[in-house]
């Protein structure tokens, strides 16, 4: 038996918004984390940015408001000479507005959740660039500030590197970014707000570039049953 799905109906179980129909229920936003090491039990987080997507009126994914936080190293957090030189941050600098980690989490989540709900979705799914570093920190992070209401799924993540390397033949950001047709700004790059975007614009030209793939995809019939 064939069926021709509608395409109003594209994800029965999750009925609403375009967006809610595109991922299964899921709101993609785009975290990036920098940290002062790649031990995600020891080493502290140090900024956080996240990006929730959009549907623009044409039906293009396009990214939603930001938000970007520094955060005040946990109490004991080691912090790693060679890290610091890459990113650039001094977590001691007098200027520095940061805040305490699970207030900067809070924060995030805070508007997350809202994006979540305005989207008619059930929960948020990170995106990011070898996501499961970001995922790592975010999660020990959340377990370490006893934060209960977390709007992230637990394991599930979208990967830039993945997506660039199977669209773009570009697995590290630079370089995935200008085969896009992105512009990149070295001055700018190892800062959660820039690298946070700058994912944001490579996972929704992939995702658009593959929209009629997509759209196709759902609108071809479908066998039922064996």
């Amino acid at each position: 038996v064939s069926k021709e799905i509608d395409k109003s109906k594209t994800v029965v179980e999750h009925p609403g918004t375009e967006m809610a129909q595109r991922f299964r229920g899921f709101l993609p936003v785009v975290v990036d984390v920098e940290t002062g090491g790649f031990e995600a039990a020891t080493d502290a987080l140090l900024e956080i940015a996240a990006v929730p997507l959009k549907f623009d009126s044409h039906g293009n994914l396009t990214l939603g408001e930001s938000y970007h936080y520094h955060v005040e190293p946990f109490p004991g957090a080691r912090l790693d000479p060679a890290s610091l030189k890459v990113t650039g941050i001094d977590p001691f600098h007098p200027l520095r507005p940061a805040l305490e980690e699970g207030d900067a989490l809070k924060r995030i989540f805070e508007e997350v959740r809202k994006d979540v709900k305005k989207q008619q979705c059930s929960r948020a799914i990170l995106v990011g660039h070898n996501s499961f570093f970001d995922l790592q920190f975010l999660n020990t992070a959340v377990e370490r500030a006893k934060i209960k209401r977390n709007p992230f799924h637990p394991f599930s993540t979208f990967d830039t590197a993945t997506l660039g390397g199977i669209a773009l033949g570009q697995t590290v950001l630079e370089h995935a970014a200008i085969a896009a047709g992105l512009e990149w700004n070295k001055e700018k790059a190892h800062s959660a707000a820039y690298d946070a975007n700058i994912t944001a614009k490579l996972f929704c030209e992939i995702v658009n570039r593959f929209r009629s793939v997509y759209e196709k995809n759902i609108l071809v019939p479908k066998k039922m049953g064996p």
